[in-house]
């Protein structure tokens, strides 16, 4: 009950009147006394009593470890979720791993893609693009689309000229060649 309420914004005799009003109907009764309800039920909930608050997944990411301990991680978190609040946006999970832009495989970019296909994210809100992904921006904002999910920059998309784009491609790739010969002398 408790953790229905606070996931809910409410009083835990919100929950008791829901309960009693058949608004929210519990799917286990423990012998405690501690009552189980679906998440499905809660979130179904919370869309009615919130329906025009889109959910929104917060994605940063610092690429190395000294980046992280110097707390760039923790500020890309807090300014995420400032603009997210901001745009009126209800923050439904924040991402952040310290990993390279250029590994596909991250753990933090697959949760956010498996709740994007699951339904249970609108947006996702990044700093900036290779926040995301160094390459492949392009292919992940389409993905997200076909899912029905909105990608925002933190300020927008940069303004570039023609060439700009095929400049940033160019070094992408010299970045991750660099990075694969690079790992390559490291075994």
């Amino acid at each position: 009950m408790g953790q229905a309420a606070k996931g809910l914004g409410v009083a835990v005799r919100t929950i008791y009147r829901w309960q009693a009003e058949g608004r929210l109907v519990p799917i286990t009764r423990l012998r405690i006394g501690q009552r189980r309800f679906s998440s499905r039920d809660v979130d179904a909930l919370l869309r009615l009593e919130r329906p025009n608050q889109e959910r929104c997944a917060a994605k940063a990411l610092v690429s190395s470890e000294k980046q992280a301990a110097a707390g760039q991680l923790e500020r890309q978190n807090e300014r995420l979720v400032k603009a997210a609040g901001d745009r009126g946006y209800e923050v439904t999970v924040v991402v952040a791993e310290r990993a390279s832009g250029l590994n596909e495989k991250r753990r933090g970019l697959q949760r956010v893609l498996r709740m994007a296909t699951e339904g249970e994210i609108d947006i996702v809100l990044v700093e900036f693009e290779d926040r995301l992904a160094r390459f492949g921006f392009t292919y992940l904002v389409e993905a997200l689309t076909v899912c029905g999910v909105r990608l925002e920059l933190l300020d927008g998309p940069v303004a570039m000229d023609a060439g700009q784009p095929l400049v940033a491609d160019r070094l992408a790739l010299v970045t991750c060649f660099a990075a694969r010969l690079y790992g390559c002398r490291a075994l």
